[in-house]
């Protein structure tokens, strides 16, 4: 993931460390290549540009720290602006009691099904029991889809591709499942920020199911555009964590990093 991006970054900060003058000159040069290197990855222009207006801002206007040169503290912030975006540290999905109810949701064609499936294998590999309710009731096969997913896991579906009711699907899901399993995955509908009425639908799951968890799948190679698709779901929904899909062939993920800085979650896992 985002080789390129961090090949570019790398080779930025070598530059930064090789200059001799650090000076206004020097700090929109540098802010231009980083500028360049995340556009180049996809990373949403607007998220870019505040990036870099806040590190030219720090860069021109903090007072030097004690025990640093200009070059240093230049290079500090550059490194703290970039940790602030994307985060520190990896976080890991923690089932903090039982049973722990995560809710799916992404855009159409976003590889949510398929990735809550991968979820549930990952799950059973640490031990948890979980089974998942399917929700969607606008694409034709989902049900069917997450049977076939799941069979060889022997992860149970529960659903019915007769009931159109999502609202009525989760909570029949839920009464059948919440004594039985660890971890109750909830795949819902892919839905566009443009479809008020699937957005409406996924509101209103999340005040029936109370997930512990919100996951937000994310294309990799969706680029620009997930930064407003983000900004959609996080006003409809609380955004708990993120799951980058698709991260093979052409993909950038820089829009994933778009994702990330637009509703302040953190990416937990990344797939193909």
């Amino acid at each position: 993931m985002l080789e390129g991006l961090s090949d570019s970054l790398t080779n930025t900060m070598k530059k930064l460390a090789g200059m001799s003058v650090i000076d206004k000159k020097t700090i929109k040069e540098i802010n231009k290549d980083i500028q360049k290197a995340l556009i180049q990855s996809d990373v949403n222009i607007k998220v870019v540009f505040a990036l870099s207006k806040k590190i030219e801002k720090r860069a021109l206007e903090e007072e030097l720290p004690k025990g640093l040169s200009p070059k240093e503290h230049v290079m500090r912030i550059v490194y703290q602006e970039l940790v602030n975006l994307i985060g520190e540290k990896p976080e890991k999905l923690e089932i903090t009691h039982k049973p722990y109810i995560i809710m799916m949701l992404g855009l159409q064609g976003s590889g949510k099904t398929t990735t809550t499936a991968k979820l549930a294998r990952h799950l059973k590999k640490k031990g948890y029991k979980s089974a998942i309710i399917c929700t969607d009731t606008w694409r034709p096969a989902a049900y069917e889809q997450l049977k076939q997913l799941t069979e060889p896991l022997d992860v149970p579906v529960f659903g019915d591709p007769e009931n159109k009711d999502a609202i009525d699907l989760a909570k029949k899901g839920l009464e059948q499942c919440e004594s039985k399993y660890d971890v109750i995955l909830v795949d819902t509908a892919g839905r566009h920020k443009e479809e008020q009425e699937l957005l409406d639908e996924m509101s209103q799951l999340s005040q029936v199911v109370k997930p512990d968890e919100v996951i937000l799948v994310i294309d990799g190679t969706i680029g620009q555009q997930a930064r407003s698709q983000a900004e959609t779901f996080k006003q409809t929904t609380d955004i708990g964590s993120i799951i980058v899909s698709k991260l093979d062939g052409s993909a950038k993920g820089g829009g994933a990093l778009s994702a990330v800085a637009e509703i302040r979650a953190p990416i937990k896992f990344i797939g193909t």
